[in-house]
């Protein structure tokens, strides 16, 4: 299942000319004094403590996933509590004359992640504070175990996470099964808020489990109502190629997209599916990366998560004839599943603009180049991952709206909405609703965007820039400036038994009534 969000709250206004923004000296002067500290600079961004208890956005047009409407918006602490035209406000109302979208939400990224033998650039202050620049207000990242614990693994993201600048969640990976991690899954989603697990069908030796581990896991998730992952590659054949890429002499970046081909992603994502469906249980398949995955998927209608860079690029200039070009797009473009040859990308689009794909995510996880280099002379060392964090919203916009294969509506949908629906925090995400929380954006589609992210960019244009961006009604980010402190970022607990779960007893039991077993028989003289 793939999934990727946007903050339900969308004000756009495509006919009006560039967004401006109404502010008093008054007002910024409040704005730049309200909080607990006074302000300061992180590895070279600025942030104010800010908060603002009164924000109207007016002028704009809202558009949720169901439905767009001209209207203004007024929040109150953080929580939207009108949503309607021509509202009127006092002198002491920052008033804010918006075009722009909602604020998104990122469901799969890796923050301060630590994988194969080294640690993400990007920690949760510096991912999350390209994520605010970009336009998403809430990501939701994976919490590993630590030495076969799941509580001391969500303790240590926990301490990881008390940089944070902005609104997150989490999933948790299960990479073994016994006893203590049946127990340990119950307390994460009674206690923790963790309402999905993954499990990766790849990564042989470290991550990867087997068929046994999947059930039991699929099982187990299905009794707490939580929602069963998969990173779906055929981890043992994956292994296989790559020892045959290494006798061929294939050691370059190369030999890692030659070593998974699309047929080890559709045949994991098939058994993961049947598998699934043997429980009754729903399934989510992130990073839907190839057409042959994405008919299996079809097939069963189960909830695929295609990635930003799937979507939009190809693994064309990984075979750039020219050493240094090459070398430089190689290692960057080294994620699993891999990019795919052109042809995938707009097969994925199309899956996105149907509906057979039903979310946007980046699978986020960047490394330097000096860590990429660790794979110089052998492929299977270079560490998997991409960016995106930052991109998503505008890449989205830019190869599915203006391209006219989605609707404005559609993209709150698959940006937003989606998501929140599906890890069940809608309406509080995900939406432009009295009570939500006011998460949005100012988006002007016809200025190009400035990049605050460091990270080497394998995304060579896209339109449109982020003016502003507002979490929980606080302005984080404006001016190319982002305004706000370290820790003001808040946990997102996400509750169990979602709306993929109705209907599950009545299939349960009707599957159960269609055995027609035992059969009561007896014995025949002889």
């Amino acid at each position: 299942m793939a999934i990727s969000q946007i903050s339900s709250l969308f004000l756009l206004h495509l006919l009006l000319p560039l967004a401006s923004i109404s502010l008093s000296q008054s007002s910024h002067q409040l704005m730049c004094e309200v909080g607990t500290g006074n302000g300061g600079s992180i590895g070279g961004i600025s942030w104010l403590p800010a908060s603002l208890s009164k924000l109207l956005i007016k002028g704009g047009t809202v558009v949720n996933a169901h439905r767009q409407e001209r209207g203004d918006v007024y929040v109150e602490d953080g929580i939207i509590v009108a949503v309607k035209p021509n509202i009127k406000v006092g002198d002491e109302v920052m008033v804010l004359d918006a075009t722009g979208m909602p604020g998104g939400i990122d469901p799969h990224t890796h923050l301060d992640a630590e994988f194969m033998g080294t640690v993400a650039v990007d920690d949760f202050f510096s991912g999350q504070a390209a994520a605010l620049a970009g336009g998403t207000t809430m990501h939701i990242d994976f919490v590993h175990p630590v030495n076969g614990s799941l509580m001391s693994g969500f303790e240590a993201y926990e301490k990881k996470a008390s940089k944070s600048c902005m609104d997150y969640g989490f999933h948790m990976v299960i990479r073994h099964w016994d006893e203590s991690v049946s127990k340990e899954m119950e307390i994460m989603v009674k206690e923790n808020g963790i309402n999905s697990f993954k499990f990766f069908m790849v990564y042989k030796g470290t991550f990867m489990v087997d068929d046994k581990v999947l059930l039991r896991g699929m099982k187990r998730c299905k009794s707490l109502g939580a929602l069963a992952m998969v990173h779906a590659e055929n981890g043992d054949a994956v292994f296989e190629g790559q020892k045959r890429m290494i006798e061929l002499g294939i050691t370059v970046p190369e030999g890692h997209a030659l070593s998974r081909p699309p047929m080890l992603e559709a045949e994991a994502t098939m058994r993961a599916i049947r598998l699934a469906s043997f429980m009754n249980t729903p399934l989510y398949v992130v990073h839907v990366m190839c057409i042959d995955a994405m008919e299996e998927i079809a097939k069963a209608r189960k909830t695929g998560e295609p990635v930003v860079s799937g979507l939009v690029l190809d693994d064309s200039k990984l075979w750039d004839p020219d050493f240094i070009t090459a070398a430089k797009q190689d290692f960057r473009y080294v994620m699993s599943p891999p990019i795919r040859e052109s042809g995938h990308n707009k097969a994925l689009q199309a899956a996105l603009s149907t509906g057979v794909l039903h979310l946007v995510g980046t699978d986020h996880c960047t490394f330097s180049s000096s860590q990429k280099a660790f794979g110089i002379d052998d492929f299977r060392k270079i560490p998997n991952g991409v960016n995106g964090i930052e991109e998503r919203m505008h890449l989205v916009w830019d190869t599915m709206v203006e391209s006219s294969q989605i609707s404005v509506t559609d993209y709150v949908r698959i940006t937003s909405t989606e998501c929140a629906r599906i890890f069940n925090i809608y309406p509080r995400k995900g939406a432009i609703l009295v009570g939500s929380d006011a998460d949005i954006i100012i988006f002007n589609e016809l200025r190009n965007k400035s990049k605050i992210s460091s990270f080497e960019n394998q995304y060579e244009f896209f339109q449109g820039k982020v003016e502003v961006t507002i979490s929980r009604g606080r302005i984080v980010w404006k001016d190319d400036e982002l305004k706000v402190a370290p820790g003001s970022g808040k946990y997102i607990p996400m509750p169990p038994f979602g709306f993929l779960f109705d209907g599950i007893e009545k299939t349960d039991a009707k599957l159960i009534s269609s055995f027609k077993a035992p059969v009561h028989r007896f014995k025949s003289d002889v």
